[in-house]
Formats: C-alpha cells, sequence, structure tokens
C-alpha cells in the first residue's frame, strides 16, 4: 500500500475544494519590529499551489525561505494577509486547533532532522500518530513499520537515530511527516546538510510522493536543483519576484 491509499485501498482525496489551489497565499506579510524600524521579512507574498505539484521555494539565505515556512505551517503569526491550506484559513484558528491542524494537514520535515535519539525509529515515526488520536493500538505500528519499509529502513526499526547515517535519519523524518498521512510535506532544506548522492536519493522520494498525489513545498539555496521541481518560486528579500515552470 503506497502513503497516499486508505487502508482499503481507495485512493484517499485531501479535503479540499477540487477547483481551488491546496495551497492559497494572498498578500502574506510577516514583520519585524526592531529598533531602526520595522523590517518585513516578507512583504506581499502570493501563491497558488495545487494538489500533487512539487513546488521549490528557491532564494539565499536571509531571503525570506524559513519565514515563508513558518507562515505556511503556522509556527510564526502573520503581520499581514491569509493563509489557506486544504480549505482552512490557518491563521484564524487559536493555538490548541491549529497544533491539531497542523499534525493532521501537513508533514513538517527540517534540515537537522528533529529525531528524538532516545526513542527507535519506529517510535520516532509513531510518535504523531500518538499526538493526533488517528491511528491507536497495533494500528499505529503497523503504519509506522510500513512507512519504514517504504524508504527501506524496516530493517532498522528498533535502533536508535544515532546507529544510523544522516541520509537515512532524512529519510526516517520523512516517514514521521507521513505518519497522519497529511495531503502537505513541507520541507526545510532537507538536503543541505547530505552528500549529493543521499540528496538526489531524497529528491526522488519527494518526486515519487508527488505523483501519489501529496504536495511537496520545498525551500532551498541551492538553485542547482531546480530542475527537479515541478515549478520553482523564487524568492528575493521576502518578495516572490519570478515563477516559472521548469519540467
Amino acid at each position: 500500500m503506497n502513503v497516499f491509499t486508505r487502508a482499503d485501498g481507495e485512493p484517499k482525496t485531501p479535503g479540499h475544494p477540487a477547483d481551488g489551489p491546496l495551497i492559497r497565499l494572498r498578500g502574506v506579510g510577516k514583520a519585524y519590529h526592531t529598533a531602526a524600524g520595522d523590517f518585513w521579512a516578507l512583504n506581499d507574498v502570493e501563491a497558488d499551489i495545487n494538489q500533487g505539484e512539487f513546488v521549490g521555494i528557491v532564494g539565499r539565505s536571509g531571503a525570506g525561505k524559513s519565514t515563508l515556512v513558518n507562515m505556511v505551517t503556522g509556527v510564526d503569526h502573520l503581520t499581514s494577509g491569509e493563509v489557506v491550506i486544504a480549505g482552512t484559513s490557518v491563521h484564524a484558528l487559536d493555538e490548541n486547533a491549529i497544533a491539531v491542524w497542523r499534525g493532521r494537514t501537513l508533514g513538517v520535515i527540517y534540515q537537522t532532522f528533529e529525531l528524538l535519539s532516545m526513542l527507535s525509529l519506529l517510535d520516532n515515526v509513531m510518535l504523531p500518530m500518538d499526538f493526533c488520536g488517528l491511528y491507536r493500538g497495533r494500528a499505529s505500528r503497523v503504519r509506522a513499520m510500513d512507512l519504514l519499509d517504504q524508504v527501506g529502513l524496516k530493517d532498522h526499526a528498533s535502533k536508535p537515530p544515532t546507529r544510523i547515517s544522516g541520509g537515512q535519519q532524512q529519510r526516517v523524518a520523512i516517514a514521521r511527516a507521513l505518519a497522519n498521512d497529511p495531503p502537505v510535506i513541507v520541507a526545510d532544506e532537507p538536503t543541505g546538510s547530505l552528500d549529493s548522492e543521499t540528496a538526489a536519493g531524497i529528491l526522488d522520494l519527494f518526486s515519487t510522493l508527488a505523483r501519489q498525489g501529496k504536495t511537496i513545498l520545498m525551500v532551498t539555496h541551492d538553485e542547482s536543483i531546480s530542475s527537479r521541481f515541478s515549478r520553482t518560486l523564487r524568492i528575493l528579500d521576502g518578495r516572490l519576484i519570478d515563477e516559472s515552470q521548469v519540467n
């Protein structure tokens, strides 16, 4: 069973309007107050992202990429604008509601993996399921093992993260992001600390997930991998300045 089918084998359809984008950014702005005045890390960002796209947000350090990730995931508060994902206005939710929404709607992948070293790989993947309660008891364990199998790490399930390579840890992080079968995967520089061969494997995995119906939003400073995206959005000084169809 692939990551985008229900337990009965039928395709799983995310809960969002069929005739609209899965992700809508409208006038998104983020200002930080400083002694010298307001600094706008994001300024009037607009974008539509559809189901099944593998979209790259490309820009140099300090361009606003990570701030944009924080706006999409609801980790930080907007100064202006709106983020709508799968029909939900993210920043209209209160703190408790947004945590539950995030657990069920987004899978977030970080450059530094963020795995818990005291837990096994299996337990790391099960954590989001335990938090959201979408899979209980044996079902969560079975699903976590299936996800580890899909990323080629089933045989390492009982190991702690410290006993596998960096590339393998990133694959575990991807399995964990898929735990609750979210429609959207957000990846913040997921290949930044990997060698080129391992990074290529991670990008191949993302492409496979997109073909299965997942929507992948990946932030990177690496221009050389732009050809791997179905679409590239370029960000400079907090503004999306170019959108090009690559493939």
